[in-house]
Parts: structure tokens; sequence; C-alpha cells
């Protein structure tokens, strides 16, 4: 037995010089996606006659807050959609991860005779889907939730992929004598999700959280559709077109009279759009470390267990 162990172990382990090649290799990827983040937070706090004379530096030339400033002067209407963005996030990660995993569980139990069918119902929509066209006829016109924050939390609520990934998890994970003998005891299948199934699974719930949070967070396609009220806007929404308006007043300066030309040419536009991007990435980056302690037990979920 201890001569099989050893020759598993051989196969298994790596040696010294192959650790340190994957660590430096690792670090190396690491400082590669690192430094396009750091780029883009140098050229935010750059000025915009440095970015003219030297480009884009890593170190920028010449501090300045124009692009930040020029954000502060919208900095009602950015607060208004911020707030909109958290609620949004909010509201639909909770009630995404609630609706994805009840429907897991449910598609989980073997027992349930209709168990076969809703699989394939789920799983259907995630390689086949109705198109635009479909989806804003029902969500617009069937539905009536156009211009509510409603239109903005649930299309995005429930997720083939989420509800499968729970689902395996359920399936691989949880032993069925456990359920079982709640089952014995009296407890109904929601007491059973709520008190013994969901403290069980929180690889899953925080994967899936992750993975909504970041979808809601980041999403401005579904305002850009539904949304006509201003005081609607997304974050995203908001700074796509604030980016969108930058971009068509310096494209057609010369259109306008000489006063609002140079007030244009002398807005912060590179610096502006950076700040833009810090402004939309920094909230979520740091929503991501609450996930982390579990995100990499939820990625290995459905593995062969040895």
């Amino acid at each position: 037995m201890k001569k099989q162990k050893n020759s598993i172990t051989r196969f298994t382990q790596i040696g010294p010089v192959s650790n340190i090649m994957f660590n430096m290799i690792m670090i190396l990827l690491c400082v590669i996606c690192l430094i396009p983040l750091m780029l883009v937070a140098a050229v935010s706090f750059s000025s915009e006659d440095s970015l003219r004379e030297y480009g884009y530096r890593l170190i920028p030339k010449s501090f300045s807050f124009e692009g930040y400033g020029y954000l502060f002067k919208q900095h009602s209407i950015i607060l208004r959609a911020l707030w909109t963005s958290v609620f949004v996030t909010g509201a639909g990660t909770a009630l995404g991860v609630l609706l994805n995993s009840l429907m897991g569980y449910v598609l989980s139990r073997r027992e349930y005779k209709l168990q076969k069918f809703f699989t394939w119902y789920v799983f259907i929509p995630m390689i086949f889907n109705g198109g635009l066209v479909a989806s804003y006829f029902v969500t617009a016109q069937f539905l009536h939730l156009k211009d509510t924050l409603w239109v903005l939390i649930l299309p995005l609520a429930v997720s083939s992929f989420n509800v499968i990934l729970c689902k395996t998890f359920f399936r691989s994970t949880l032993p069925d004598s456990i359920i079982e003998s709640a089952e014995i005891d009296g407890a109904s299948q929601l007491t059973i999700f709520f008190r013994i199934v969901l403290p069980l699974s929180l690889p899953v719930l925080a994967t899936i959280g992750l993975f909504l949070s970041f979808a809601y967070w980041n999403d401005w396609f579904t305002a850009m559709l539904y949304i006509d009220n201003p005081n609607l806007y997304t974050l995203q929404a908001y700074l796509n077109r604030l980016l969108a308006d930058i971009n068509f007043l310096a494209q057609n300066a010369s259109l306008l009279g000489m006063s609002q030309a140079e007030l244009i040419l002398s807005m912060p536009k590179e610096a502006a759009r950076m700040a833009i991007v810090v402004v939309a990435v920094l909230p979520i980056a740091c929503a991501y470390p609450f996930f982390q302690r579990y995100f990499v037990s939820g990625l290995t979920i459905g593995a062969i267990k040895g």
C-alpha cells in the first residue's frame, strides 16, 4: 500500500524547479493584467497637454485632476446613477441567487418526476436564443416593464448556466442521506432548502453571486434599450452616454460657435474617458475580496474527488 502511494505521489508532485517556473509565469501574467489598469489610472490623472506631447505613460509627466473635475461637475447626476446601480446590483444579485439556487435544487432531486423534462427546458435556452426582437417585445409590450427598475433586474436574474451550476453542485456535493433524514423528521422541502441546503452551499452561492454582481454592474445595454427616463439611468449607462457625448462634441467642434469650440477644445477628453473607466471599475473591484474565500472552491464544482 505504501509503495502504491509513493508511486502515485511521484506523478502528482511538482519539483522545485517546476514550482519556481510556474510561480514566475503566474507573476508575469499578473503583471500583464495589472499594467493596463495602472495605465488607465495614470492617464486619468494626466493633463491634456502632457498627453498630447508625451502620449500615454505609466508615470504621468504632469499630474492633473481635470478628468475627475469634469465628472465632479456632473456629481448630482452621477450620484443618482451610482445609487441606481448599487440598488439594481444588490437587489438583482440577491434575487438571482435565490431563484437560481431554488431551480438548481429542484432539478438536482432524482425523485422529481419532471426532472429530466425541466433540465432540458433549462438547458436548451443556453444554446439557442430567442433573439433581441422577441426579447424586446416580451419585456416592453407584453410585460410592460419599460422605464421601470424591474426591467434592469428581472432579465438578468436567471440564466441557464447558473441553474446548471447549482444543480451540479447540489447533485455532487450534498449527500442524499441528509435530505432523506430531514424528510423522515417531517421537514418540508422549503425548510430543508433554507435550513440545510443553503448553509452547506456557500461556495456555489458565492460563485453565482459574483457572476451576477458583475453582470448587473457592467450592464448598460439593457438600460439603453428600455430606459428613457434619465432618473433611472444606471452608472454604466450614464457614463456610456457621457462618453458618447464627449466624442460627439469633440468631433463636431468646428460646426459650433467659436466660444463653444474653445470650451470643447479645453475639455479634458482623454483624461475624462479614463476617469470614467476608473469610476466604473473601482466599486465592483472592491466587491471581489468578499467572494474570494469561496470562489476557488466554487470553480471546482463537478470535479472528480479522489
